[in-house]
């Protein structure tokens, strides 16, 4: 098997490379990534040479990525796109670059695909489906309406619905899953989880936005990557597969956890964190209904106790300063120019 991975040395890109070397031990990665601030070359660092290369490049410039999948002609090869701009706060300040990522990009791995009739597995999220009210029972599944609320999740939307298109017009072999929030090693420090850790690392105080209320379906990475490999092996062509881990949690609960685990529990009325001005637009809740998955392809998550996920993934940041210390200070301050306590 020979894939090529765009996005592979991004946060969920690069654990799926790990992944794929780790249980496929006669596969080959070629991961396309345009080294954005959010790719990490030591993200691959350790893994063999003889099976894993890094194309350093933009998956929306159609001669790199188009010379990339030619070479793909097994039976067993593919295309993974996880290539995205992915940050929502990002994506409200600069709406440029997710449209050049998420649709150009995604424009430019189509037709690559279909020019050489390879395998396509795109990666997308829940938030192309808007939100959920808080006290509403229901959860996303494949036949909900999109809804998204941002640049982000409307340029993802975008993208989801030229792979659908590509199917039906051209015949592409392509499936999408859309999953719900990730949290893991390697992931930026600039996303919930890994700044609130980090932050505590290094002496200062978390970060929440507004009240905490909002919910998100948390999945381990690791979970939502085993699910792609499923998908690409069993997934039947031209559907959409929902992946999530049954992880609902509010912002404030997570915050929580990771203080109480850090030992950086507040007193005296003290939380041990501080409120800050809500991000604009920010969705209330992510839910996904992921039985067909499950069912259809006999996918399991194996990290649903978000408490022992979280354990883990401190002790990963922990471990590993080296790989997030440098661009720490760079995103403090960028929050600090938009974030006021509350």
């Amino acid at each position: 098997m020979r894939l090529v991975v765009t996005g592979g040395a991004g946060f969920i890109g690069a654990n799926f490379v790990h992944t794929v070397v780790r249980e496929h031990p006669h596969a080959h990665v070629t991961v396309l990534d345009a080294m954005t601030y959010a790719a990490n070359r030591t993200s691959l660092a350790g893994l063999p040479s003889d099976r894993v290369a890094l194309v350093e490049g933009d998956c929306a410039a159609p001669g790199v990525t188009d010379r990339l999948v030619a070479q793909l002609t097994g039976p067993q090869d593919a295309v993974v796109h996880f290539a995205a701009e992915s940050h929502n706060d990002n994506s409200l300040a600069t709406p440029w670059p997710f449209v050049h990522s998420n649709i150009v990009g995604t424009y430019a791995v189509l037709e690559a695909c279909r020019s050489h009739d390879v395998r396509l597995h795109h990666v997308s999220t829940d938030e192309v489906y808007g939100d959920l009210q808080l006290d509403d029972p229901g959860r996303f599944t494949p036949a909900t309406a999109y809804n998204p609320s941002s640049p982000y999740s409307a340029t993802k939307a975008g993208a989801d619905m030229l792979v659908r298109a590509w199917v039906r017009s051209f015949g592409v072999r392509a499936t999408i899953s859309n999953c719900s929030n990730n949290y893991g090693p390697y992931q930026h420090v600039e996303k919930f989880i890994p700044r609130q850790i980090t932050n505590l690392l290094t002496g200062q105080r978390p970060r929440l936005y507004g009240s905490g209320a909002n919910v998100r379906d948390w999945i381990h990475v690791d979970d939502h990557n085993s699910a792609v490999l499923r998908i690409l092996t069993a997934g039947e062509l031209g559907r959409t597969y929902l992946i999530g881990a049954d992880g609902e949690h509010s912002n404030l609960q997570v915050m929580q956890m990771i203080c109480e685990l850090m030992g950086a529990t507040g007193t005296d009325g003290d939380p041990g964190f501080d409120h800050v001005t809500d991000r604009p637009g920010h969705d209330l809740r992510y839910a996904i209904d992921a039985t067909a998955t499950r069912e259809e392809l006999g996918w399991e998550p194996q990290h649903t106790d978000l408490w022992d996920g979280l354990r883990r993934t401190i002790e990963w940041y922990r471990e590993n300063r080296d790989w997030w210390e440098p661009v720490k200070e760079s995103v403090e301050a960028k929050y600090a120019r938009t974030e006021k306590v509350l």
